[in-house]
């Protein structure tokens, strides 16, 4: 039996005895208010932001201790008392044993119900947990229902420890901020408002205000109130055995005032009788606000008829936000990809730094996950990418580097003033490949031409120098010696963070590794290091760039373009120049030289043809030379190196303690065709021998080095099998398999998915909900679940590659490479998406069930309507797409031999 059962079409699943299973979360969260994590015992946290946590932060090792954290008691008449979430002290020691509670967890988007069944006492509880669309709160609606054949009598108490203060503060100060707690219990429930907060920003003045307010199904509020966590507890008590409950003890009445204490939002309920068969739910609210306006909120949700309505309104919101549908041979695959293409969803919600095991950061995004969210937007929400394309741009430098600290607010950078140079040499990458995918989605070229300022801060040169001319008065825009704001094209901003690159160059003239690249553990080699890896990406992006501009000149008319009058100094430089590297340092030196702290402002037109072409002959002087340089090759074993030390030594090939090889290298020179075909095929075979295990995910990041490399970077100090180390990074394992998509290897594409996507729906041994975590450890177990970029790149590969549906300038094509058992028992597979703001219906009919190599189109038709085709794909023009309705359209596509 699957431990994971789906239950529609919109994922929502079901688990039975979630709480035997160690380090679950569930997300619940709204667009820019609350966000949440919560257990299946209803642990977790709940916070705004940084600075504004409701309940205690939690890591994910501490995750198992969080018990009693929303806790909902029901002392039963001559009885114990019983938790209604599970987090009790007697039915913790039940745990395992006939006498444990019946219990299952029910989910969809941002929203769970854990019901729980006691044995004993004939009691069952619902608790469903979600966050209403439009105000910054959680909500618990608790449902109890008498299961047995007498009457039940029992006090109800909702008890929920408010930690009410920055994050920073759970050592920082822990209990002196407690001191400026000042508590107040109101008709409905406790509030918290500290005096100040303590956190980076200094002591300031707070106007947050923390609360837990609670009503009956019928809109009752509670009788009395236990707002202190020490009183609530008891001497010698605890959160899963406080003193209150059992004693039963009177809570104070509305009005109290406490000041330095650790709060509680304790809301004591009249006693309640059940008949058997008989149920009544309670509405606990809790939430933040800046506002004076606990009770203009809470009102929104008093009763169970307003509760149960926003709880539709949020299901619907969130069912229609994910707007993509599949149907293929595999029912819990299609489930599955529900839940990995609303996860970029929760990366724009949660930042990296607000689930559990994403215990790092202050919140927010980093420079790659502004690109890569964009890729999962393009396909379900592509109305706002222009703007946001246009305003991220803003963060690139005039030297081809990027803003490291990202705003709140979309296109906000912000000036780093340690003076820390935080070069990623990988960063110029991710800007194109989405600005690309969404020229081809919509045929939109102009936003090429779109001007957009520089990014400056005190950072110049690649950040080897800093310009002390430069102070926070400038502002974080590149000037010109006028002082004017400079404006150049995106594609000017494009080029500029790829010749920069081209020219910054090692020993072994490949690309310097600088900071790091993708893998952020890569970070102890800025002096010699060199990745070859993303030299290989640089340089299938300066393939696809000159390809783009061709297309640009013989399709839209393009001739010449507009750039800065220094660009001039890195095009058109004798190819010969290619090959010493000092020459190329200089050249790079010189034009950062004339533009460290102002731009002249002045800007000459470029001949695109010409330009074109030095950026194709860039690109094959890199792909030949890392083929002459960097294959490693022993009998049937092939594959490329990926990177230089800080000792300048390559890191892979055979060693004395084995062989080393990376991932990210062969996925690079597969992607950028840098790999020929016959190096692809053994990359392949070499990959499965040294790299593949089945079962904890697939392709390992890399073999095991037996060596802590302090010349390369902090992942050789992990633990082998774990995070940078040699576990199945999803991330990496789903570029992998993009690019072998791309070369046509459909099989090695198809491994590379499916052994992903069939190891984390295997919850015995993954233990996650459904969706694609950051890795699988050296067991199979998924970790960093939910927050991962793997989700848009996993979701973008099956849509524009498996099923072959993707634009191409604008017109939208299907060029399908399913294979046999990926079709269902008739040979039908359905993708439904967005398309040119019209919604898709895309039925590729395999009536044969011919594999994808057996099969060619044979016939093509939109809306019952015959359309364009080749062997290889349909194809629905630009012109055509603009002419449909905004009804609901059907493609269908036969295929046979």
């Amino acid at each position: 039996m699957k431990e994971v059962r789906f239950l529609d079409k919109n994922g929502k699943f079901n688990i039975k005895n979630p709480e035997n299973y160690s380090g679950l979360y569930f997300p619940v969260a709204q667009n820019m208010g609350i966000k949440s994590a919560v257990t299946p015992n209803l642990g977790g946290d709940c916070k705004k932001n940084q600075n504004a946590f409701l309940l205690e932060p939690v890591s994910v090792e501490n995750l198992n201790n969080n018990k009693g954290v929303r806790n909902f008691w029901c002392k039963i008449e001559h009885k114990d008392a019983w938790s209604a979430v599970g987090a009790s002290a007697k039915q913790e020691y039940e745990k395992f044993t006939d006498k444990q509670d019946d219990s299952e967890i029910t989910a969809g988007f941002m929203w769970q119900e854990v019901t729980r069944t006691s044995k004993e006492l004939k009691l069952n509880a619902k608790v469903l947990s979600f966050a209403p669309l439009h105000d910054a709160v959680e909500i618990m609606y608790v449902t109890i229902k008498n299961e047995g054949d007498k009457e039940v009598t029992f006090t109800p108490t909702a008890a929920i420890p408010l930690f009410a203060r920055s994050a920073d503060n759970i050592r920082d100060h822990r209990h002196v901020t407690s001191l400026l707690h000042r508590i107040y219990t109101t008709d409905n429930g406790v509030k918290v408002k500290p005096t100040l907060s303590f956190d980076e920003r200094g002591h300031k003045k707070n106007d947050v205000t923390y609360f837990v307010s609670g009503f009956t199904q019928d809109g009752e509020k509670p009788l009395d109130f236990y707002p202190v966590l020490d009183s609530f507890i008891g001497e010698g008590g605890s959160l899963i055995a406080p003193r209150t409950i059992s004693n039963n003890t009177p809570g104070l009445k509305s009005g109290a005032y406490i000041e330095g204490k650790e709060a509680l939002g304790g809301l004591h309920f009249k006693n309640k009788k059940l008949a058997p068969n008989e149920e009544y739910s309670y509405i606990i609210i809790m939430g933040i606000t800046e506002s004076d306006n606990v009770d203009e909120i809470v009102n929104k949700y008093n009763n169970a008829e307003k509760v149960m309505s926003s709880k539709h309104e949020a299901e619907e919101y969130w069912n229609e936000q994910v707007n993509v549908g599949y149907h293929t041979g595999d029912e819990q695959f299609d489930g599955f990809m529900k839940w990995v293409s609303f996860q970029p969803f929760l990366r724009r919600i949660f930042g990296c730094s607000f689930l559990p095991h994403h215990d790092y950061g202050r919140g927010g995004r980093g420079w790659r996950d502004l690109w890569q969210d964009c890729l999962s937007l393009l396909i379900m929400d592509p109305s706002g990418v222009r703007q946001m394309i246009c305003d991220n741009y803003g963060g690139v430098r005039i030297d081809g580097t990027n803003a490291t600290i990202i705003g709140e607010k979309q296109g906000e950078f912000i000036a780093d003033r340690n003076g820390i140079a935080r070069v990623w040499m990988d960063h110029g990458v991710w800007p194109f490949l989405t600005t690309k995918l969404y020229i081809d989605q919509t045929g939109d070229v102009d936003v090429l031409k779109e001007k957009v300022s520089y990014f400056k801060d005190e950072q110049m040169k690649r950040g080897t120098s800093l310009d002390k001319k430069w102070e926070p008065s400038y502002g974080v825009k590149q000037k010109t010696e006028a002082d004017k704001i400079y404006e150049g094209t995106i594609l000017e901003h494009i080029l500029l963070e790829h010749l920069c690159a081209f020219y910054e160059v090692g020993e072994h003239n490949h690309i310097r590794l600088r900071g790091a690249d993708w893998n952020d553990a890569l970070d102890m080699a800025a002096k010699n290091g060199e990745s070859v890896a993303f030299t290989s990406a640089y340089a299938g992006n300066l393939s696809s760039l000159a390809e783009l501009l061709i297309t640009l000149k013989s399709k839209y008319g393009w001739n010449t373009i507009t750039v800065l009058e220094e660009f001039n100094q890195l095009v058109n430089v004798d190819s010969k120049v290619y090959d010493s590297i000092q020459d190329k340092q200089n050249v790079l030196e010189n034009y950062l030289s004339s533009c460290g702290h102002n731009v002249s402002g002045n800007t000459v037109e470029l001949d695109i043809e010409k330009l074109a072409a030095d950026l194709n002959a860039k690109a094959e002087w890199i792909k030949e030379h890392i083929r002459q340089t960097e294959w490693i090759s022993k009998g049937e074993d092939g594959w490329f190196n990926s990177y230089y030390d800080n000792n300048k030594q390559p890191v892979e090939g055979f060693f004395p303690d084995g062989v080393r090889m990376m991932l990210t290298g062969q996925v690079f020179t597969i992607m950028s065709k840098t790999a020929t075909d016959e190096q692809v095929a053994s990359i392949c075979k070499t990959s499965d021998k040294y790299l593949y295990k089945k079962d904890i995910g697939g392709y390992r990041l890399n073999t095991d080095f037996h060596e802590v490399k302090l010349d390369l970077g902090r992942a050789f100090g992990f633990a082998y099998g774990e995070k940078e180390n040699g576990a199945v990074f999803s991330h990496m394992t789903v570029m992998y398999a993009n690019a072998l998509y791309q070369r046509g290897f459909v099989r090695e594409g198809y491994k590379a998915l499916t052994t992903l996507s069939d190891n984390a729906m295997n919850f015995s041994t993954s233990k996650i909900y459904p969706g694609v975590p950051e890795y699988f450890d050296a067991s199979g177990r998924g970790l960093y679940h939910y927050l991962t970029g793997a989700a848009s790149w996993y979701m973008l590969t099956f849509i524009t590659e498996v099923f072959g549906v993707r634009g191409e300038l604008g017109d939208l094509v299907v060029s399908p490479r399913l294979i046999k058992n990926q079709f269902d028992e008739n040979g039908v597979a359905v993708l439904s998406l967005m398309f040119d703001n019209k919604k898709f219906e895309v039925t590729l009919k395999n009536e044969n069930k011919l594999d994808f190599d057996e099969y060619h189109v044979k016939g093509a038709t939109l809306d019952d309507k015959e359309i364009k085709f080749t062997a290889n794909k349909a194809i629905i023009s630009k012109d055509l797409l603009a002419n449909l309705d905004n009804n609901s359209h059907h493609i269908i596509v036969t295929l046979g031999k």
